[in-house]
């Protein structure tokens, strides 16, 4: 090797981290706009985020030079902040939850997970829920019947049978011939082995729909009161409005 081609080598191999040699990236984080330091980006090496602009560049660019990264942008100015500062979001905890969850920046998922909000959501209340049989499928049935009977009306109308204990689900084929509506169109929940109420269960299906962009309520159905068991031990309408 020549001694001018030995200069020219160290050049060449340089080039391919050009990308990341200026201190300052422009980032477009699904059409909202950031400029922030490869040292802040980089904070916590394990995390995806830092992965991203480590060695090769692995981002594509928009038309204006700025790395892409197709998320959401609204609530990365939160990642930021804790990236800077280690300031915890005020506000939109759940949404920056999911995007720390993303990015998998694991000092602010363990701080967030200790709040309040987090917390209550995945220690207590997707804890109970996992505790109640068939409920993610089942919330899909609600949906798929309510949808069902949308045609040419402003309402439709569910029944969820809930049997909070095994005595209550031992009594359930002498209840359900109460009902003077289709027994194969009820959506049946339980019987769980946890504290929360039926009045809890209740609340988690209509948060969880109406997460989903429904319009929802619900009541205890009601049905003639000469029947050994009374419906509304067993039986809620939930209503959908449509318009």
């Amino acid at each position: 090797m020549s001694l001018s081609d030995y200069n020219r080598s160290p050049r060449k191999q340089c080039t391919t981290n050009l990308h990341f040699q200026s201190p300052i990236v422009e980032l477009n984080i699904g059409g909202q706009f950031y400029s922030t330091s490869l040292s802040t980006l980089r904070k916590y090496p394990r995390s995806k985020l830092a992965e991203m602009f480590n060695g090769e560049p692995k981002l594509r660019k928009d038309t204006e030079g700025r790395f892409f990264i197709d998320r959401d942008g609204t609530h990365f100015r939160h990642i930021l902040d804790f990236l800077r500062t280690q300031r915890l979001p005020s506000e939109s905890v759940t949404e920056v939850y999911k995007e720390a969850l993303f990015y998998d920046i694991e000092p602010l998922i363990k701080q967030l997970e200790d709040s309040p909000q987090i917390f209550g959501e995945v220690v207590g209340r997707q804890q109970f829920l996992a505790r109640v049989p068939n409920y993610q499928e089942n919330l899909e049935v609600i949906i798929r019947i309510a949808r069902a009977e949308a045609v040419a009306a402003r309402q439709s109308t569910v029944i969820v049978c809930v049997l909070r204990t095994e005595e209550d689900s031992s009594r359930y084929n002498d209840a359900i011939n109460s009902l003077d509506s289709d027994k194969e169109s009820v959506v049946r929940f339980g019987p769980w082995k946890a504290t929360p109420s039926i009045a809890d269960l209740l609340d988690c299906i209509k948060m969880d729909i109406e997460a989903k962009g429904y319009k929802i309520s619900y009541q205890p159905h009601t049905a003639d009161k000469g029947f050994r068991f009374k419906s509304y031990d067993f039986f809620y309408k939930f209503l959908f409005t449509w318009w």
